[in-house]
């Protein structure tokens, strides 16, 4: 089982173009995955984590509901953001500046083939990483992603996930909000869910900025401690 981890830092780029890269690595990984099945290769899979911020976004998963954007095409080319729907699970949810995204590609081959288990550690490594914040992060039944004061009036998500798996390879992943800008997410549903209030690091801790280097090295090293991981910084190619 191949445990490394190619981690790029793809910087603020576009979500499509990011979303074409992730499908080219997901893709060579599931290709390879078949070549191997069928003794056409004998190489071990490769495994990628890819950190990156969005211009403002809006994408909607496979069983989301349109009605959740709440604006219109002309109001989103005035608010400078764009919509696409895609493959991934869940519904509505918002990418943007100081916000980060963090996209795993892992054959999960090499770790544990249990999707409920890799969201689970995806979740418990962005609660790892607020504790060192002084935050009580948790899940909240029924609702993935990570929240603030679960089971009270005052329940705020600040961490959504949705991703997507074929031949135990993942793709799609997390989005932490650290120092986002919360009017964004007044224009739609958050992932579907009514009368839920969203977050972020920046405001959680009185702050106007969160250094977002700072927080990608604690989840990076969470990461690695849950799954028991390797990873290696490569250089930016796209």
């Amino acid at each position: 089982m191949n445990k490394k981890v190619y981690l790029q830092d793809l910087g603020l780029k576009d979500y499509k173009d990011t979303w074409d890269y992730q499908e080219v690595l997901f893709k060579n990984t599931v290709d390879l995955k078949i070549k191997n099945r069928r003794g056409q290769a004998n190489e071990p899979t490769p495994n990628h984590f890819l950190f990156v911020e969005h211009p403002h976004v809006y994408t909607l998963g496979k069983s989301g509901d349109f009605a959740n954007l709440l604006i219109s095409d002309e109001e989103l080319a005035a608010k400078n953001a764009k919509f696409y729907k895609i493959n991934r699970g869940g519904d509505i949810t918002y990418h943007g500046p100081g916000q980060i995204v963090g996209y795993p590609i892992l054959d999960l081959d090499n770790f544990f083939t249990d999707i409920h288990k890799y969201l689970r550690f995806l979740e418990e490594m962005v609660i790892l990483t607020l504790a060192e914040y002084g935050l009580k992060a948790e899940r909240s039944e029924g609702e993935t992603g990570v929240w603030l004061d679960v089971g009270t009036p005052f329940a705020r998500k600040i961490c959504a996930m949705g991703v997507r798996a074929s031949r135990w390879v993942t793709m799609h992943g997390f989005a932490l909000n650290v120092n986002a800008d919360l009017g964004y997410f007044d224009l739609m549903i958050p992932c579907g869910i009514k009368d839920k209030a969203v977050t972020s690091l920046n405001v959680e801790l009185g702050k106007q900025e969160v250094d977002l280097e700072e927080v990608k090295q604690k989840l990076q090293k969470h990461f690695e401690n849950l799954f028991e991981a390797e990873l290696i910084k490569q250089k930016t190619e796209v």
